[in-house]
């Protein structure tokens, strides 16, 4: 099974939706709550490019971006092929 790590904030409505999509695959996950945490959020930017919006995915240290990234990724049928690797 694929390494997930995900960004995200409590009050985001897209990260709670990626999460949703990653537990309808039976996909375990870290996640990180940069919320309160400057560090993490400067950490979370470096990796993902400089974009400092929640949620940010990395599947097996790949950034897939965000939610609207992810859930292509679903309906063009290339998740499922990630998160088995």
């Amino acid at each position: 099974m694929a390494t997930i790590e995900i960004y995200t904030s409590p009050l985001c409505g897209y990260c709670h939706a990626a999460k949703r999509l990653l537990a309808s695959k039976d996909a375990s996950y870290t996640e990180t709550d940069v919320s309160r945490d400057a560090a993490q959020k400067q950490a979370m930017m470096k990796r993902a490019g400089g974009r400092h919006t929640v949620p940010q995915i990395f599947i097996d240290g790949t950034h897939v971006g965000g939610y609207d990234e992810l859930s292509a990724l679903d309906r063009s049928g290339k998740l499922d092929p990630m998160l088995a690797s």
